[in-house]
């Protein structure tokens, strides 16, 4: 096989070959199975629209050896054919990526693919959240991994950005929950300020704490203290 290693954009008459490619390196790869047959995957990867997504092609002697799959803010796939593993495929796509979202890109990782995981680590990824695996079609545990861009700091504040406005939003349902509730105790007890009640309030806290277990118990009861305690005090007004 040539060593010339060429890179380009894939085109719709590309795609067959791009889902054969995805099958063979996924076949071999440390991943759950794929659950999807494989005419239903080669008619997904046939189906990818080219004008929301750049698709990449890695070639050696004419031959396509791997791609990388990308959206404006994702890398949705980086496979290397078998034949073609540890030879510099994958680390050139990256770079590839990386060249093309200069600002920043995101990936998930299945959390078993350690492989893969410390592949990307060495490419200058971070590893961010895991999961249970329930949002994947595979329910799997996976890891958000991301390249912070030539500006690291502005990419991650722009993260916290996001995650303020979907905490902003919990707080605000948290807050209405908490009115109603509080209504529905005093009507009940008809007292105006009905006793909390500490057994539910260490349920939330070990339910919370199980999710994000960084904090650690004592800091998410502390949290969850003054949410509830604020949101109370807020019902009284």
């Amino acid at each position: 096989m040539s060593t010339d290693l060429t890179l380009r954009r894939a085109t719709t008459i590309d795609l067959p070959e791009v889902a054969e490619v995805y099958l063979a390196a996924r076949g071999v790869a440390a991943m759950p199975p794929e659950i999807h047959p494989p005419h239903e995957v080669r008619a997904w990867v046939c189906s990818w629209d080219l004008e929301s997504r750049d698709v990449w092609l890695a070639e050696l002697g004419g031959s396509l050896v791997g791609f990388a799959n990308l959206t404006p803010t994702w890398l949705d796939g980086l496979y290397v054919a078998p034949q073609a593993q540890r030879c510099g495929v994958g680390s050139a796509l990256v770079e590839l990526v990386k060249s093309q979202r200069p600002a920043g890109v995101g990936l998930w990782v299945f959390e078993m693919n350690t492989p893969a995981r410390d592949f990307y680590a060495q490419h200058g990824f971070v590893g961010l959240e895991h999961t249970d695996g329930s949002a994947n079609d595979e329910h799997t545990p996976d890891l958000k991994m991301v390249w912070p861009g030539s500006d690291p700091l502005a990419y991650f504040r722009s993260m916290i950005d996001d995650v303020d406005l979907v905490l902003g939003d919990v707080l605000a349902r948290r807050s209405a929950l908490t009115r109603v509730v509080q209504q529905h105790k005093r009507a009940a007890s008809a007292v105006a300020d009905p006793a909390r009640d500490a057994a539910r309030e260490q349920a939330i806290v070990d339910r919370v704490a199980a999710i994000v277990p960084e904090l650690g118990p004592e800091r998410v009861a502390r949290i969850v203290h003054t949410i509830i305690t604020e949101s109370i005090d807020a019902s009284r007004e």
